[in-house]
């Protein structure tokens, strides 16, 4: 084996290690993320709000998310005034579902 193909393996080892390592980082970056959403969460909803919450999820991922996040963002901004319960949650949902369902909208026509 040559030196030139030596480097050239050594150099695609090295990338390949690099990029292992970039996507190590990344997946514990998101671990670190996902705790500390649950942590807030934690901190402002029963334990039923947070049960309806995972049960929501379920049902509408994409909607539960987009509930988390604006619980999450009324909580760091200051603008949530105590726990959040059950029944808190519900009138929340209510608001939101509203808006949610007019943006998320599908039509379907037939020809």
């Amino acid at each position: 084996m040559s030196d030139e193909e030596l480097e050239l393996l050594l150099a695609r080892r090295r990338r390949e290690l690099e990029r292992m390592l970039r996507q190590r980082q990344e997946a514990e970056a998101r671990r670190r993320e996902e705790i500390q959403r649950e942590s807030i969460l934690r901190q402002i909803l029963t334990s039923e709000a947070r049960e309806r919450l995972a049960r929501i999820k379920l049902a509408r991922p994409e909607f539960g998310t987009f509930i988390e996040n604006q619980l999450i963002s009324l909580a760091l901004s200051g603008r949530l005034r105590g726990v959040i319960d059950d029944a808190q949650l519900k009138e929340i949902l209510k608001q939101y579902l509203r808006q949610f369902s007019r943006e998320s909208k599908i039509e379907i026509r037939r020809k």
